[in-house]
């Protein structure tokens, strides 16, 4: 088990995802609380002067300007808990919520939030005892941060709301709270605003996002060089001196990948010197480095955005070094809701382009001499036929779900917040996107598998052994139809996993 150390500096990628998928346990450093000891002294100063401050001793949006009478601060803290607590539909995965939690929990440690560190130490608390609040699938537009979503967590900390149970339901706040021996907080004037106003939520997914993606991208080229094989295709347009004409990194890195998953391949050698051969392959296999380098190239901005905004303060108001306390705009998601659409649009393409190789596999009159369906008895049996069925239907879903959420802005607040970044949307939509690329893939892995290893009863023998990658499941060879869902769910955990990366690595040496 490793421990994550929350510093005044902020935290990485590696530690949220050790947090939110992972069993590390989450510690302050000192230097984290002192930070927040001195920013909670400038709002202790505010209260004691009586001046009014947006969030101190104001409401909040559209009653920005009324002013809250110091007896009745602490009562707008918890009422602003309650009152933005008010999601719908299912809970977020339990990886989501840790993620949000530790990237809150890094944000007031940043000492520019004016709260006591017994609030960020209560979020701790949480995240190592296991308590995961219940937070809703809708409520944020991630406008002033994630406020729905993070006031759900918040709440968990007053002892109310839910939290989720192990088998996925809910249960009340306070009842987990006391069986991890925890015990609700009092909020303090500041406070309940300080822990619903950032970017946490989507920020979380999209760092989740982020490593999916990076994985399953080097997956896709796996599975196109596989294609690529089954179908006699050339190698020839993978040469790296074909690439540094055109010097896209993410390119580069793809053709890469391919061109060495074809090197000493038993099939590729077998019609190397073929005068038959065709000169050019189709677009989805000579392209392949185009599309899923592009990708690529995105997926590096997406780094680059969650990267700066992990060393961000997105709270309003601010704590300055001064002691000014001052209003932002630093909450809106807008960076973040475009970098979840553009990846969501690049990751659509990969699986796109994936989809049209498995096509091509299957149809008698493209495939090169492989058997209709990947069947030896076409007519009687389909083959693979439905499989590509499947997979034309998640790409059409990965079509609509591509279309951009941070466009879509609709005002609130009685048009104080008048325009919104829609980033909580996008960066759920972005997941669900990459989950589809997982089982386009997988398709694509099971399809392309079945044509290289086609053996004796296809309508030319093939060479057997070529190093490039094997499909790990049952028979290689075409053979008569089979049940296949469950072939398929095993063949989406291998592109999951990273057993089938590893193995490959081990033989070919790293891939990029």
């Amino acid at each position: 088990m490793s421990t994550v150390v929350i510093q005044p500096t902020g935290v990485t990628p590696a530690d949220v995802l050790a947090v939110a998928r992972g069993t590390a346990k989450v510690v302050l450093d000192p230097a984290a609380i002192d930070a927040m000891v001195a920013s909670r002294s400038v709002v202790d100063g505010i209260e004691a002067s009586g001046q009014p401050v947006y969030g101190v001793s104001t409401g909040f949006g559209a009653l920005a300007n009324t002013f809250v009478a110091p007896q009745r601060r602490a009562e707008l803290q918890h009422a602003l808990i309650r009152s933005h607590a008010a999601g719908v539909g299912s809970a977020m995965p339990r990886e989501v919520v840790r993620a949000m939690m530790l990237l809150r929990v890094r944000s007031l440690a940043l000492g520019r939030s004016g709260v006591r560190p017994i609030v960020a130490t209560a979020l701790v608390d949480l995240l190592n005892n296991d308590v995961t609040p219940w937070v809703p699938e809708h409520g944020s537009l991630g406008a002033s941060g994630d406020l729905a979503p993070l006031a759900h967590c918040a709440l968990a900390l007053l002892g109310e709301g839910w939290v989720l149970g192990a088998a996925g339901d809910r249960i009340p706040a306070g009842e987990a709270l006391r069986r991890a021996g925890l015990t609700p907080i009092e909020l303090a004037a500041k406070e309940g605003l300080a822990l619903i106003n950032g970017t946490d939520g989507m920020l979380g997914m999209l760092l989740l996002a982020n490593h999916d993606a990076t994985h399953l991208f080097t997956l896709a080229d796996v599975t196109a060089a596989l294609a690529i094989e089954a179908m006699l295709g050339s190698e020839r347009p993978f040469r790296p001196e074909l690439h540094t004409i055109r010097p896209h990194p993410g390119q580069a890195a793809s053709a890469a990948n391919i061109h060495r998953l074809l090197q000493d391949s038993a099939v590729m050698e077998s019609h190397r010197d073929d005068v038959t051969h065709a000169v050019q392959d189709a677009y989805s296999m000579r392209c392949a480095p185009q599309v899923a380098g592009a990708a690529r190239d995105t997926l590096d901005f997406a780094r680059q955005v969650a990267g700066r905004e992990l060393i961000s303060v997105v709270d309003n108001p601010v704590v300055l070094p001064d002691g000014r306390v001052e209003s932002t705009g630093n909450f809106h998601g807008a960076p973040l809701g475009f970098a979840a659409d553009f990846l969501a649009v690049a990751a659509a393409e990969v699986g796109a382009i994936a989809e049209r190789r498995v096509d091509r596999l299957l149809d008698v009159t493209r495939s090169r001499d492989l058997p209709a369906f990947l069947s030896p008895d076409a007519g009687v049996n389909s083959g693979l036929m439905i499989a590509q069925y499947t997979a034309a239907g998640i790409v059409a879903e990965n079509r609509r779900l591509a279309a951009p959420a941070s466009v879509d802005s609709l005002p609130t607040s009685g048009m104080q917040e008048d325009h919104v970044s829609m980033g909580w949307a996008a960066t759920r939509k972005l997941r669900t996107v990459l989950d589809n690329l997982t089982s386009l893939l997988a398709v694509e892995l099971l399809t392309a598998s079945a044509g290289s290893n086609c053996g004796p009863r296809c309508d030319r023998p093939r060479p057997g052994g070529p190093p490039s990658p094997r499909w790990p499941g049952p028979p290689g060879d075409p053979g008569p139809d089979i049940f296949l869902a469950p072939v398929l769910e095993t063949a989406r955990t291998v592109v999951a996993g990273p057993e089938l990366r590893a193995a490959i690595e081990r033989e070919l040496g790293a891939l990029a």
